[in-house]
């Protein structure tokens, strides 16, 4: 048998890209080759170490959106890194035929952190779509009986749960939905936050209602006080299960295990039926998570219902545990929470910003001018990776290990940054004016 050759095995990033190439000869090539569904992406991205990252010009950038809450812990994690590695040197795969110590372990963790009763379960999945995929059959299940049908959804104005179909009917904007219908039927978007439209909307006919507890796509919108409590009370009322999606605001992301143990939840203990997590989950492997409350609910989806190939495989979930043990360990949720408060509080005092909302490192804040978009890349000019998911609004998730000097960096940078969108807004105009009166 033949050894390898000295200096054969290389990074993935090595062998992907030609020796040479930038920024520009490598977008020409992903636009040749891959499907436009995200347009052109801004930057190629060949490595990371914490909360930093560089392209293939060699710039260096402050990620401040953590692959969109995903990176808990940075990237390359030194930990993470020496767990998945060893994990698929000894078992990488086994199909759902089988199981393996890690998944089982995993599960028994989650179930722990959640504070889970007895007959609590776990279905693991790949991503957060697939989690509300799984969440969307049960709340199926719970039909009600032939002379009381249960066949409605409730889910809210401004949500997002996800691409695939029955994920997608779930998700509110008419954009994402309309290229695809007719959409699963029954599902029914209320008032984003409003109490009484709830209570109007909920009664025998509805299996399930569907909540994010901090809406992260509209530009990080938690729901009002009291409201994840009043949505508990109404749908135990009327039989309907109460399935929060997590997949965004959940592990750790908001100075809480999950948002509904926090203060989104009003400082009582609220308990769901179920809930669905992933991004932040692996810290950048992907795996996605069903958690079922209770035996009566996890009981309605039996053997054969649902299924994956790949969902709890041993890497993606050896990957779970090393960013579990890793938050509990290094004190994370408190740093997500301190640094997070801190950061809330000086964004609330920079020039410019009128609204700052969110939980730990998960922060949404609304600029008094329509230039959001130009300062996204303004700051990714400026070495700072942030998003603007509104014409007013700029959303910062990044990795949980961010200092309050990294922070404090961004802070001093951001004047700049919003003087330079304001002046490409001012420069867009004229342009479109000149262009108006040219004969």
């Amino acid at each position: 048998m033949s050894s390898t050759p000295a200096g054969a095995i290389r990074t993935a990033s090595q062998l992907a890209a030609f020796e040479g190439e930038h920024n520009q000869e490598l977008l020409a090539r992903y636009n040749r080759s891959l499907m436009g569904v995200f347009g052109t992406p801004q930057r190629v991205l060949v490595r990371g170490t914490g909360c930093t990252v560089w392209d293939a010009d060699g710039k260096e950038y402050l990620d401040l959106l953590g692959g969109i809450a995903v990176n808990a812990l940075g990237h390359a994690d030194p930990f993470l890194t020496s767990i998945v590695s060893s994990q698929l040197a000894t078992l990488g795969h086994v199909s759902n035929f089988f199981t393996s110590p890690t998944q089982i372990a995993l599960a028994e963790k989650l179930l722990d952190l959640a504070r889970a009763p007895e007959g609590s379960k776990v279905f693991f999945a790949n991503s957060g779509t697939e989690a509300n995929e799984a969440a969307f059959k049960l709340a199926r299940r719970n039909a009600g009986t032939p002379e009381q049908p249960r066949t409605r959804i409730i889910a809210l104005e401004g949500a997002f749960h996800g691409r695939t179909m029955g994920a997608l009917a779930l998700t509110a904007k008419k954009a994402y939905r309309e290229p695809f219908e007719p959409m699963p039927g029954g599902v029914e978007h209320i008032p984003f936050g409003d109490v009484d439209a709830l209570r109007a909307a909920v009664d025998r006919t509805v299996s399930a209602v569907v909540l994010e507890p901090i809406q992260g796509e509209v530009g990080v919108r938690p729901l009002p006080a009291g409201y994840l409590r009043a949505a508990r009370e109404i749908t135990r009322e009327a039989g309907a299960l109460l399935i929060l999606d997590e997949v965004q605001s959940g592990v750790g992301r908001t100075g809480s295990w999950f948002a509904f143990q926090g203060e989104v939840a009003g400082g009582e203990r609220i308990l769901p039926d179920a809930m669905t997590l992933a991004m932040g989950l692996g810290s950048g492997f992907p795996i996605g998570a069903l958690v079922t409350f209770g035996a009566e609910v996890s009981g309605l989806l039996t053997a054969g219902q649902h299924g994956t190939t790949f969902g709890g495989n041993p890497v993606a979930t050896a990957a779970a545990l090393a960013t579990l043990h890793s938050l509990e360990a290094r004190g994370l949720l408190q740093n997500a929470s301190d640094v997070g408060a801190w950061l809330r509080g000086q964004l609330a005092a920079t020039a410019g910003v009128v609204q700052v909302r969110g939980e730990g490192l998960l922060i949404g804040f609304d600029l008094a001018e329509d230039i959001a978009p130009g300062a996204d890349q303004a700051a990714l000019e400026a070495g700072f990776i942030i998003n603007a998911p509104g014409p007013r609004t700029l959303r910062l998730a990044p990795p949980l290990i961010l200092t309050r000097g990294q922070a404090g960096s961004f802070l001093e940078a951001l004047p700049g940054i919003l003087a330079a969108a304001r002046q490409a807004a001012a420069a867009e105009q004229d342009a479109a004016s000149n262009e108006k009166v040219t004969p």
